[in-house]
């Protein structure tokens, strides 16, 4: 049993756990662009410091003459898959629903306003996104409400990446995504979810922030993005 967990930092812990994970689902070690998403980072750059620092102290090997090969030799104890979540926290509003705001009788006319259009299932997956509910106010610095929908979250898949039961999730719309972003996926054109976003080659990964959730492997051709989380309103 290894006692190192005290020699890494939070990002060469989740950096070294996502190496790991990569290897085992892929079989291959992820892109230093994707190594770099998947912490939030805005250059490469970090990514080749972090790397450096797991082999200096003994986590990780470069295979010689293998591009992107990576090779974990050891974990930091009590390592777990949820540590990757926790360096993403959505822009959280608190407090930002109460009946008074959401009241269509009593809009500011200085307040811009997005559509709440229905559920939107953190857990197992729930029929498509329902139609148009109600009017909800937009986050503080939004420029163009129309770029935007919000969704009522159901479930506890994506606890672990700071979305809980009960929220009322931001996203941008959008048909595209990055690799480690937040996105709500029509699957076969009938079941919507939140789900954080993977693609590799064929096949795309609908990845849970929970443990007690499995990551769905899908073609491509049966996921449709429907937009990117941004962030998030929750009453206390």
């Amino acid at each position: 049993m290894f006692r190192f967990c005290s020699m890494l930092t939070k990002k060469q812990k989740n950096l070294l756990i996502y190496i790991n994970e990569k290897l085992k689902s892929d079989g291959v070690s992820p892109s230093y662009d994707e190594m770099r998403i998947s912490l939030n980072l805005k250059s490469k750059s970090g990514i080749h410091r972090l790397i450096s620092a797991l082999e200096e102290r003994g986590f990780i090997k470069r295979l010689a003459h293998k591009a992107r090969a990576l090779e974990v030799v050891k974990l930091p104890e009590n390592a777990s898959a949820k540590d990757l979540f926790n360096n993403f926290k959505p822009s959280l509003i608190k407090g930002g629903l109460d009946e008074s705001n959401v009241n269509n009788s009593y809009k500011n006319s200085d307040q811009k306003y997005i559509p709440l259009i229905g559920k939107i299932a953190a857990g197992l997956p729930i029929e498509a996104i329902e139609d148009f509910a109600e009017d909800i106010p937009a986050p503080p610095g939004t420029k163009n409400p129309n770029d935007f929908f919000a969704l009522r979250v159901e479930g506890d898949s994506m606890i672990n990446a700071g979305i809980n039961d009960g929220d009322t999730v931001i996203i941008r719309k959008t048909n595209i995504a990055e690799n480690g972003k937040i996105v709500v996926a029509l699957i076969d054109d009938h079941e919507a979810t939140l789900k954080r976003y993977r693609k590799k080659s064929n096949a795309i990964a609908l990845e849970s922030a929970n443990p007690l959730y499995e990551t769905r492997i899908f073609n491509p051709d049966r996921i449709k993005i429907q937009g990117v989380l941004s962030s998030l309103y929750r009453n206390f």
